[in-house]
């Protein structure tokens, strides 16, 4: 029988037998896989990845006419509150002097009272006949007189002697007694508040029974025949502009684009507004239909003068760093930072860069662009 330690030593050398055949077969397949991972790469690194698909339209350089555009407040050409010219207690508030009543030129709108000023028209009256039959015993004065010196064969030492003084101090009497009767007519006739001109009641603002004093405003009546609108242009839309502008036609349209019509320009230019610096169309809309009222906010488009040599891209082509790309004929990427010259319509209109007559546009760039960059271009996708 063995000894127990002859059969230790053997247990030990099996179990170190064991560990390093363990050892050696994990070493094994750390070394297959590190090799398959360095083919992977490898190969991965040998494969070239595909390039973007880009969106692109193709555009070519062309004559275009100029399209400068704004928005504009409608307002009524006369606006105005009709104030009280005399003073006295309102007996009359007739049913045009309403808010949102139309009324025509010279609609009744308030009555004043007009004792007072009856009154001050019959005590005019009366003065008026006392200054006339004065004239008239002046006149006779100096016809006796020139009669007088004609009868005595002698010539009036001075005109006080025909009485001429006297003849003109009642001249001037009785017209100043017309000019006091015509006012006090005029405060008589003012007693009865009026429109000024046809238009629609805004604000009534003096009440029945009040007292008013000259000044006070009675109501706010505007203008609904007539429109005005300002447009403000900057300095290059301005150069884009035929000139002279006066009468020229603008047309009109609401913000969601449904027209509303032309209008004519008045006038243009001339100086810049302190504000904005910039310059400023005015325009005007005679007849105006019930599409169009006062208070609206209105695109305005002018005309202009024709370019040539321009390109009319999406205003998705500019990208947010204000750039343009476009693909060149070996589908690689370049961009410019472009003149644009104007906006229309979601459009933007530049001017052609050199060199080229047709141009692949990206519709909508990437941030990820890089210059030199190759693309897979396809025309008209929303890619």
């Amino acid at each position: 029988m063995p000894p127990k330690s002859t059969h230790a030593q053997s247990r030990k050398r099996a179990r170190w037998l064991w560990l390093a055949l363990a050892t050696a077969t994990l070493i094994g397949v750390l070394l297959v896989v590190s090799e398959a991972e360095d083919t992977a790469d490898i190969q991965a690194k040998n494969t070239p990845p595909e390039p973007p698909v880009v969106s692109i339209i193709t555009v070519a350089p062309e004559t275009v006419v100029a399209q400068v555009s704004g928005f504009a407040e409608v307002r009524p050409r006369w606006e105005t509150d009709i104030r009280s010219a005399v003073s006295g207690r309102i007996t009359e508030v007739y049913d045009g002097a309403l808010a949102g009543a139309q009324v025509n030129a010279d609609a009744a709108l308030m009555s004043i009272e007009k004792t007072q000023y009856k009154s001050a028209v019959a005590v005019a009256e009366m003065e008026l006949e006392e200054a006339k039959l004065a004239l008239l015993r002046a006149q006779n004065d100096v016809i006796v007189a020139r009669k007088q010196f004609a009868r005595d064969g002698t010539t009036p030492p001075a005109a006080l002697a025909l009485r001429l003084p006297q003849l003109k101090i009642a001249e001037k009497a009785a017209a100043s007694a017309q000019a006091q009767l015509e006012t006090a007519r005029r405060a008589l006739a003012d007693t009865n508040v009026t429109a000024p001109f046809a238009g629609v009641v805004t604000q009534r603002i003096a009440s029945l029974g009040q007292t008013v004093t000259p000044g006070d405003p009675l109501v706010r009546l505007s203008d609904n025949s007539a429109f005005e609108l300002s447009v403000d242009v900057t300095p290059t839309e301005w150069a884009l502009l035929k000139h002279p502008v006066s009468g020229q036609r603008a047309t009109l349209s609401q913000r969601d684009g449904r027209p509303l019509g032309v209008a004519r320009i008045r006038s243009g230019g001339g100086f810049l507004d302190p504000t904005t610096r910039q310059m400023r169309l005015f325009l005007e809309r005679p007849n105006a239909s019930q599409k169009l009222l006062a208070g609206d906010f209105l695109r305005v488009t002018v005309p202009g003068r024709s370019i040539a040599h321009t390109l009319t891209v999406p205003e998705s082509a500019v990208s947010r760093a204000g750039f343009l790309w476009w693909v060149d004929a070996d589908n690689l990427l370049h961009r410019t930072r472009p003149d644009i010259l104007f906006r229309s319509g979601g459009a933007i209109t530049l001017r052609a860069p050199e060199g080229g007559t047709k141009w692949r546009v990206a519709k909508t760039p990437l941030s990820s662009f890089l210059p030199g960059q190759r693309v897979t271009p396809i025309e008209g996708t929303d890619r």
